[in-house]
């Protein structure tokens, strides 16, 4: 598991994010990075169209944290918050 410092990890989350981000845009959604916890939780914010969607649990689970955890092993969760 690669070492990274909390800054290091937030800026890889956030460019992870970037990278999903534009499926969700095109939507009507977006989504924010709140913090990655100690304990390797990532805490979101689903703005727009996403924080109603009926499919946003899905598509934070299946889309974004599986992504995360592709890039990052070390992330056990993505929560919305």
């Amino acid at each position: 598991m690669e070492n990274l410092d909390k800054s290091e990890l937030e800026k890889k989350v956030n460019n992870v994010i970037d990278q999903v981000r534009p499926y969700l845009q095109a939507d009507g959604g977006d989504i924010q990075l709140m913090e990655v916890t100690d304990d390797y939780v990532v805490n979101v914010k689903l703005i727009g169209a996403c924080g109603s969607c009926a499919f946003s649990t899905m598509t934070l689970k299946n889309g974004v944290e599986a992504t995360l955890q592709k890039v990052l092993p070390q992330i056990k969760e993505v929560v919305a918050v």
